[in-house]
C-alpha cells in the first residue's frame, strides 16, 4: 500500500535493526510497531526521539493494543498512534496520518 502510493519503504525485522536502519538511513518517518522483537517498540521510540540524529523524525505508532497508551506515546514523542484492527476497516487511515506527518508528498518511509 505504501509503495503504491509512492512511497520509498524500508523495513526492520526487530526493534535494535530498526534504531540501526533509522540512525543509518535518517528517514522522513518512522510506522513503528510497539511488539517488537529484541528490544520493544516503546524503548526504540524513547531511543529515536533522545537522538541528536534521529529526533525531528516523526514516528507514527502502531498497536494491536486499545489507544490507552496513546497520551503516554504521544507525551514520549509519537506523531500518531493507530489500532492495527482499526486499520483493517479503514487503511487509509495510514495514509492519512502519514500525510499528516510528513509535510511533503514523496518520502523515504521504515515500517517497523
Amino acid at each position: 500500500m505504501l509503495v503504491k502510493a509512492g512511497y520509498q519503504v524500508l523495513s526492520a525485522s526487530d526493534g535494535e535493526q530498526a534504531l540501526v536502519v533509522a540512525r543509518d538511513r535518517l528517514p522522513d518517518l518512522v510506522i513503528l510497531d510497539m511488539l517488537l522483537p529484541k528490544l520493544g517498540g516503546p524503548e526504540v521510540l524513547h531511543a529515536l526521539k533522545q537522538g541528536a540524529s534521529t529526533a525531528h523524525i516523526p514516528v507514527i505508532v502502531l498497536s494491536g493494543m486499545s489507544q490507552k497508551n496513546e497520551q503516554k506515546l504521544k507525551q514520549e514523542g509519537a506523531s500518531a498512534f493507530l489500532e492495527k484492527g482499526h486499520l483493517l476497516n479503514n487503511p487509509r487511515a495510514l495514509l492519512d496520518a502519514i500525510s499528516h506527518a510528513l509535510s511533503r508528498d514523496a518520502a523515504e518511509v521504515v515500517p517497523i
